[in-house]
């Protein structure tokens, strides 16, 4: 197997890694705030996947020079990304400010407990 491979798509491993990990986060842990955590490490890798997906080895900065043959990067990618971070701060403090009601009514942010609770 040729290694070189793995040198030239970690971006994309790394990517793979960081939502599987947020993904396992959100399904072992009974603590709502961990879950959130866990929602946060899912986008971190979205977002690292689109960079990846964006950059282009020897690409230059989309910036029109008439006259010029130039490989440019895509620039759409990071547009969807920083619209992307925005969505995720949205739902982070949405998602924590509904914690907060949850844990000031019944007082517990633990999955299983707060099901016993509501039964």
């Amino acid at each position: 197997m040729d290694w070189s491979i793995l040198g030239v798509n970690y971006p994309y491993i790394f990517s793979i890694l960081l939502f599987s990990l947020g993904w396992l986060i959100i399904f072992t842990q009974a603590n709502l705030i961990k879950k959130v955590i866990g929602i946060n490490i899912m986008e971190s890798g979205i977002f690292l996947f689109f960079l990846a997906i964006g950059d282009i080895a020897g690409g230059n900065p989309p910036i029109f020079v008439p006259g010029s043959e130039q490989v440019y990067v895509n620039p759409l990618p990071s547009a969807v990304i920083l619209t992307g971070i925005v969505v995720s701060f949205s739902i982070t403090a949405l998602a924590l400010s509904i914690i907060i009601k949850i844990y000031h009514n019944y007082r517990t942010i633990y999955m299983p407990e707060l099901l016993r609770v509501l039964e």
